[in-house]
């Protein structure tokens, strides 16, 4: 049987050849400084674990954490993060990444973690990925649409402030990622109110995450 496979995703070269060098004994390992690249690749070929840094200057962890849990539901994510960014990995973390390792790491701290998370998504069901909660979609966009408060808590709290609605990892990416197509695709067409806070500046936390 083969080593299996891990691609890790960062801006940083001197990360990308650490992160190489403590895994290629027991992975096979790609690395790229692209998110946008990771990203395709994740999608298009076979690993077993992706790592991704949180913040990246084209495109951010957790929009690569949801385009690769829509493609690929079964597939751990890892967030690679610096004491700055720890509570944004913490909130990926509840929105469906497996594990979060924080700069600067020993090699036993990365091993353990990557192998942790392959075993653990290994041993559990998939996330779903289809919108099936549509009327908890709706009462969250309604009230956004008249709640300053409650938009507030979403921009700046993420997760948690979700926490009272019954809706799954991928219907609360799509929200916190103002993914208007993904939302219409699959809840039918929004009125203008229940579009405008999606629409919103995001917090700057949120802009260096998403990597807009």
């Amino acid at each position: 049987m083969g080593k299996k496979k891990a691609l890790v995703i960062d801006d940083e070269r001197i990360v990308l050849d650490s992160v190489k060098k403590i895994l290629e004994g027991n992975y096979d390992v790609e690395v790229t400084l692209s998110g946008r690249q990771g990203l395709e690749w994740a999608v298009q070929k076979h690993y077993d674990a992706v790592l991704t840094d949180i913040r990246m200057p084209d495109i951010g962890g957790m929009l690569v954490l949801r385009d690769i849990k829509r493609a690929k539901s079964a597939m751990p994510v890892i967030i690679i993060t610096g004491y700055a960014s720890v509570n944004s990995a913490v909130q990926a973390m509840k929105l469906g990444a497996a594990d979060y390792i924080e700069k600067p790491f020993t090699p036993d701290d990365l091993t353990k973690a990557v192998a942790l998370a392959i075993e653990k998504t290994a041993s559990r069901p998939p996330d779903e990925q289809a919108l099936v909660h549509k009327e908890e979609i709706i009462r969250v966009l309604d009230r956004a649409a008249t709640d300053g408060e409650f938009v507030y808590n979403l921009l700046h709290r993420w997760a948690d402030a979700l926490d009272e609605y019954d809706l799954n990892n991928a219907e609360k990416l799509a929200l916190l990622t103002g993914d208007i197509e993904w939302i219409e695709k699959h809840a039918g067409s929004l009125t203008a109110g229940q579009k405008r806070w999606l629409e919103k500046p995001l917090s700057p936390e949120m802009l260096r995450t998403f990597g807009w």
